[in-house]
């Protein structure tokens, strides 16, 4: 009996100690909270030099954190987000710009969220706002490594009627449910909503480490403030959207406080991508640095970035080495006491010494700048090398953007406006050697290390939405003539028209014929578009492909160009109901189904034997094709 007891007792203090242990390495692992707004520009708040808009809580959190001068995000929202998330460049996880409502890609579910390395540390997680990384069931943040979600699940411009409605709407998502249909006026509570959410979130979880994802719809156009807040800036709308925000992450401290787990949690307070400087005052702004939203410029990508931790982060401190949205994975990981495995690969790096202010040295070889699949700069150290031209945010290319490669001192000259490359022929050799081989493994047609994105085989909307309509000419001004064909004749190859020049396809049927020449098999003959919309007519492998991107994906139709190597004449069209059309010489006509016209006009350039921005589809050639000629476009 004495042997039977004192076993008992045995195993209950073992069962204690253990238990201990557990609940002691729990109480050790820091929370996480990260901010995430959406086209917040690098001069927007006040720790970055923001006068128009007040954010005091930023304010504050510089103070009692520090700021990151050179932290790096994406051109655009989605390609960002991903980022975040699975610390890879978004070209090695096949996420390269913006998803659409409905369209049949989004993350692989088969990538492995930070979310998800930190649910099997033992943490609470909740995604509260804009997800963008697909809005399909498998795509859904709950399937992807967070316990809840509440938020719009893209941008909050996305908004179409409801079938049978009268003004647009956004959906509002409780995990994978739709719970409402927001309208413009209604949209001017989110982020008081988030909040709420939020808070809730920390409260319900305070006694175990918890891993929370608040990223904003705020600031991204349409611009809508909370009531209390309208009229408040010096700004504008933007302006008091700003501060509504600011407001945000005042209440998320002080909900943190209240909890005593202010010295428990690390905070990362980012954006997304630079200012949308084309929507004007609803714009923002990335001074003093160069570009916006959409470049690799770095007012594109190079966001405001601040991190808190009271003990461990230094107070008032600033770090201006290299680190990016990539980094917080790994970081995030190893804070957690976790290990991350060798396959498959990632692109961030640990960035906790920085942090802690015990390295100034990135932890980084260098940083690529990609714009959709395409490796547009690379930077180490304070030298940034452009490789290609870089657009700005609409899409035009400045005079001095068209000398390849350019060499930018960003320590000496923070505004990419002297190219020093003819000064330092060494480092533009190593850095141009660097870009060679990334560009070899994740970016270009032909990657050696991309994952796939992923694909839902039957795509559909989260709410029933009336269907696109074909832009039509006023009734009242149209004539009983036929229209004039857009004449492009006299583009040679290599020229590029702006998008505004282009015709005018978007949301619109139309026609392209041309004429090649020549025996050749693969090249570009027409391009418009790039990784969100657009259409390509292009040859590989011996045939003729007519591709057209819109929010569903890419369809195309095939034909195969004949054997004789005299003149042929190409006739490639897109119907209303979005089906394709393809005729090669004589040959008969290959029709395919398609996938709905392309919803808008194409923000890139129009090329004629090349393609000179992000691709619409990928090319087996994208050098310069030099016998396309006689090209004609009628928009129907």
């Amino acid at each position: 009996m004495m042997k039977r007891f004192l076993s008992c007792v045995l195993f209950l203090f073992v069962y204690l100690s253990f238990e201990r242990g557990v609940i002691a390495a729990e109480q050790s692992k820091p929370n996480m909270v990260v901010i995430f707004i959406d086209d917040l520009g690098y001069a927007d708040i006040g720790p970055f030099g923001a006068t128009k808009q007040k954010t005091p809580n930023l304010d504050r959190m510089a103070a009692e954190g520090m700021k990151l001068t050179s932290f790096y995000a994406a051109p655009v929202c989605s390609v960002s987000r991903a980022q975040l998330l699975t610390g890879c460049y978004g070209a090695r996880v096949s996420v390269p710009g913006v998803f659409f409502p409905g369209n049949a890609n989004g993350l692989h579910p088969a990538e492995t969220t930070v979310a998800e390395r930190l649910r099997e540390l033992g943490y609470a997680t909740a995604c509260i706002g804009k997800w963008h990384l697909g809005d399909q069931a498998e795509f859904l943040p709950t399937n992807q490594g967070f316990d809840r979600y509440f938020g719009i699940p893209y941008s909050n411009d996305m908004r179409k009627k409801e079938l049978g409605g009268t003004e647009p709407v956004c959906p509002l998502l409780r995990n994978d449910k739709v719970i409402e249909l927001l309208t413009d006026e209604q949209q001017s509570r989110i982020v008081e909503r988030y909040t709420d959410e939020a808070t809730d979130f920390l409260r319900e979880n305070k006694d175990r480490p918890f891993f929370l994802y608040l990223p904003h719809n705020a600031v991204h156009t349409p611009i809508h403030p909370g009531k209390a807040f309208q009229g408040k800036s010096a700004n504008g709308r933007f302006g008091d959207w700003v501060e509504e925000m600011d407001w945000s992450v005042g209440r998320v401290f002080t909900t943190l406080k209240e909890l005593s787990l202010d010295e428990k949690t690390l905070v990362l307070f980012t954006s997304d991508n630079g200012p949308w400087l084309i929507r004007g005052s609803d714009g923002g702004s990335a001074l003093p640095l160069r570009g916006g939203k959409g470049s690799t410029w770095e007012g594109g990508v190079r966001v405001p970035t601040i991190a808190r931790w009271p003990g461990r982060i230094k107070p008032n401190s600033v770090c201006d080495t290299v680190a990016s949205t990539i980094d917080w994975m790994p970081t995030a990981v190893s804070l957690a006491g976790g290990t991350l495995p060798d396959k498959p690969i990632m692109d961030g790096r640990d960035i906790s010494p920085l942090l802690f202010g015990e390295s100034d040295v990135s932890q980084r070889e260098a940083h690529y700048y990609f714009s959709g699949y395409k490796l547009q700069a690379v930077r180490q150290g304070p030298w940034k090398l452009a490789i290609v031209p870089q657009p700005d945010s609409g899409q035009k290319n400045d005079a001095d953007a068209k000398t390849n490669p350019r060499l930018y001192n960003l320590e000496k000259e923070i505004g990419e406006v002297t190219n020093v490359a003819d000064r330092h022929p060494e480092i533009v050799r190593n850095l141009l050697s660097l870009a060679e081989q990334m560009n070899s493994r994740i970016g270009g047609d032909q990657p050696t290390e991309r994952r796939p994105a992923g694909e839902c085989k039957d795509p559909k909307t989260l709410y029933p939405m009336e269907p696109d309509k074909p832009k039509t000419d006023n009734p009242s001004t149209k004539s009983s003539q036929p229209k004039k064909p857009i004449d492009l004749t006299k583009l040679k190859p290599g020229d590029a028209v702006s998008a505004i020049d282009a015709p005018q396809i978007g949301g619109r049927p139309f026609t392209i014929e041309c004429t090649i020449p020549t025996k050749a098999r693969d090249g570009i003959l027409i391009a418009h578009g790039g990784t969100l919309m657009g259409y390509a007519l292009h040859l590989k492998d011996g045939n003729v492909i007519f591709a057209i991107r819109n929010k569903s994906g890419v369809a195309q139709v095939e034909a195969a160009l004949p054997s004789a190597p005299s003149p042929c004449t190409i006739v490639a069209s897109i119907h209303t109901d979005g089906s394709l059309r393809l005729q090669v010489a004589d040959q008969a006509a290959v029709t395919e189904k398609g996938s709905g016209l392309i919803p808008s006009q194409p923000k890139e350039d129009f090329c004629v034997g090349h393609d000179n921005g992000d691709s619409v589809v990928e090319y087996s050639v994208k050098s310069t094709f030099l016998d396309v000629e006689k090209i004609v476009i009628v928009v129907h």
